[in-house]
């Protein structure tokens, strides 16, 4: 086996990979408990151009188009580290994911000291487990009191925010954001009552602009400043998925095999989005037709002539109104009668489709969340020694290195390997990087398969 993607492929076979996963998360967990406490959800739409797999179609937001692809859900920190996916090859949607497994998965995954709901002395409702942050498409009243239930707060945008509120109530506010700068928000905050009877906390910023951003929570325990400063920090994420897609092949796939998707798995009816299409068409259509018909008027003198040609127009448009009439009224019926989801086995078999073999995905995403969080920590211990004008200097220092020719050299004495790098065209670099090597030189980090301590150094030094 000498091909990575034969190795890779390999590894998937033996059905450890989502349990790998599982473990290094449990293990990052462990080691970071201040991160803990917020999870940000998104999806990532992948695009799939192949022709083996005839895939759902899903909206590609950056691209503004419906393609085949594929949905990952992914579970991050508040400064962007990723902690897992989930693959969905049909998207049920974020709040039939986050039940499904999202949430299972955190509380089976969260350390023992986490996973239990605090309680407080006084009549506010109790303290939650954690706290989960996602964008519009997760808006649900009752979705909201199903998580506050199993003591998981929430964050997100009002997806019906109404009126503005009086700029009176605005007042500026210290806020620390995920890159520990301090900024200055003017907030406000009031109670809001959900139609099915639950209340919650709507906080509200106030830009330069005079737009109002409305935040909801259920979190009753932490002040606005935090609060608001965790949803925009969602952002974090988004930078996550757009450095992962550019600088780790986020989309890039794994290996071109195929398998059977789950039978049980409901998607939407092809027959019902045929139909729903045709309905939407024949809508428009007698809309267009209903205006023309009510903006034609007769602006000509009385004449035989002209009035004759009139009444043609408009018995013309009055046919055509009624025949559209008639076609609506039959689609609707056909689509009333028509199941809106059904399973796979119901499909015609002319319409069925596989998805894209999972395993060596999952081993690979896996791979990337390691690299990502290895340069993640590398590009803070750099931000430390050099003064940068943007915040991913770091990283394009970091890019830059791993390019860098290095030499090997093994001692089998003093059970060493060690890493020469070349040195850089800048001097200021090369200080910063001479640092990195003395921190990673601290791990005592043995290479893999072997008693060799790795010893990274610049040039001769």
């Amino acid at each position: 086996m000498r091909t990575l993607r034969g190795k890779i492929a390999y590894l998937g076979r033996e059905g450890n990979a989502r349990e790998w996963s599982a473990a290094l998360c449990q293990r990052w967990m462990s080691a970071a408990p201040e991160q803990v406490g917020t999870f940000y959800i998104d999806g990532h739409v992948r695009v799939y151009n192949g022709h083996q797999a005839a895939l759902p179609r899903h909206y590609v937001a950056r691209q503004k188009l419906c393609l085949r692809a594929t949905t990952d859900y992914w579970v991050n920190a508040r400064d962007g580290q990723p902690f897992f996916v989930v693959n969905q090859v049909v998207d049920p949607g974020l709040i039939q994911v986050i039940e499904g497994e999202i949430l299972p998965s955190l509380l089976a995954l969260l350390p023992a000291d986490t996973a239990g709901g605090d309680t407080v002395s006084d009549k506010r409702p109790p303290r939650h487990r954690f706290t989960l942050i996602f964008d519009r498409e997760g808006y649900s009243p009752e979705f909201f009191s199903r998580l506050k239930d199993q003591h998981v707060a929430c964050v997100t945008y009002h997806k019906f925010p109404q009126e503005n509120w009086p700029v009176e109530e605005f007042y500026a506010q210290t806020v620390r954001l995920v890159s520990g700068e301090s900024v200055v928000m003017n907030l406000a905050e009031r109670g809001t009552w959900m139609k099915n009877g639950l209340w919650l906390r709507q906080i509200r910023k106030l830009s330069a602009q005079g737009h109002q951003t409305a935040i909801l929570t259920t979190d009753y325990h932490a002040d606005a400043a935090p609060l608001a400063a965790s949803m925009f920090a969602r952002w974090s994420q988004e930078n996550f998925f757009k450095y992962a897609r550019k600088h780790f092949a986020l989309d890039r796939l794994a290996d071109y095999q195929t398998e059977a998707v789950d039978e049980t798995v409901v998607l939407v009816n092809p027959a019902y989005r045929t139909l729903d299409g045709q309905v939407r068409s024949c809508q428009a259509k007698l809309q267009r037709s209903l205006a023309e018909f009510g903006a034609t008027a007769c602006v000509e003198p009385i004449e035989p002539r002209q009035m004759e040609s009139y009444l043609q127009k408009k018995a013309a448009l009055q046919e055509c109104i009624e025949q559209r009439t008639a076609e609506l009224a039959t689609l609707k019926k056909a689509r009333k009668e028509t199941p809106r989801h059904i399973t796979i086995k119901d499909l015609p078999e002319a319409e069925r489709f596989k998805q894209l073999s999972t395993q060596s995905k999952y081993v690979i995403d896996t791979i990337k969340m390691i690299a990502y969080r290895a340069e993640t920590a590398m590009a803070a211990t750099v931000r430390e020694s050099m003064s940068m004008s943007r915040p991913d200097e770091a990283r394009t220092l970091l890019r830059a290195l791993y390019a860098t020719e290095a030499d090997l050299i093994p001692d089998h004495g003093q059970n060493t390997l060690t890493v020469r790098l070349h040195h850089s065209a800048n001097a200021c670099n090369d200080g910063v990087i001479r640092g990195l090597c003395e921190k990673l030189n601290e791990t005592e980090t043995i290479f893999p398969r072997t008693n060799l301590r790795l010893i990274f150094a610049l040039g001769s030094n």
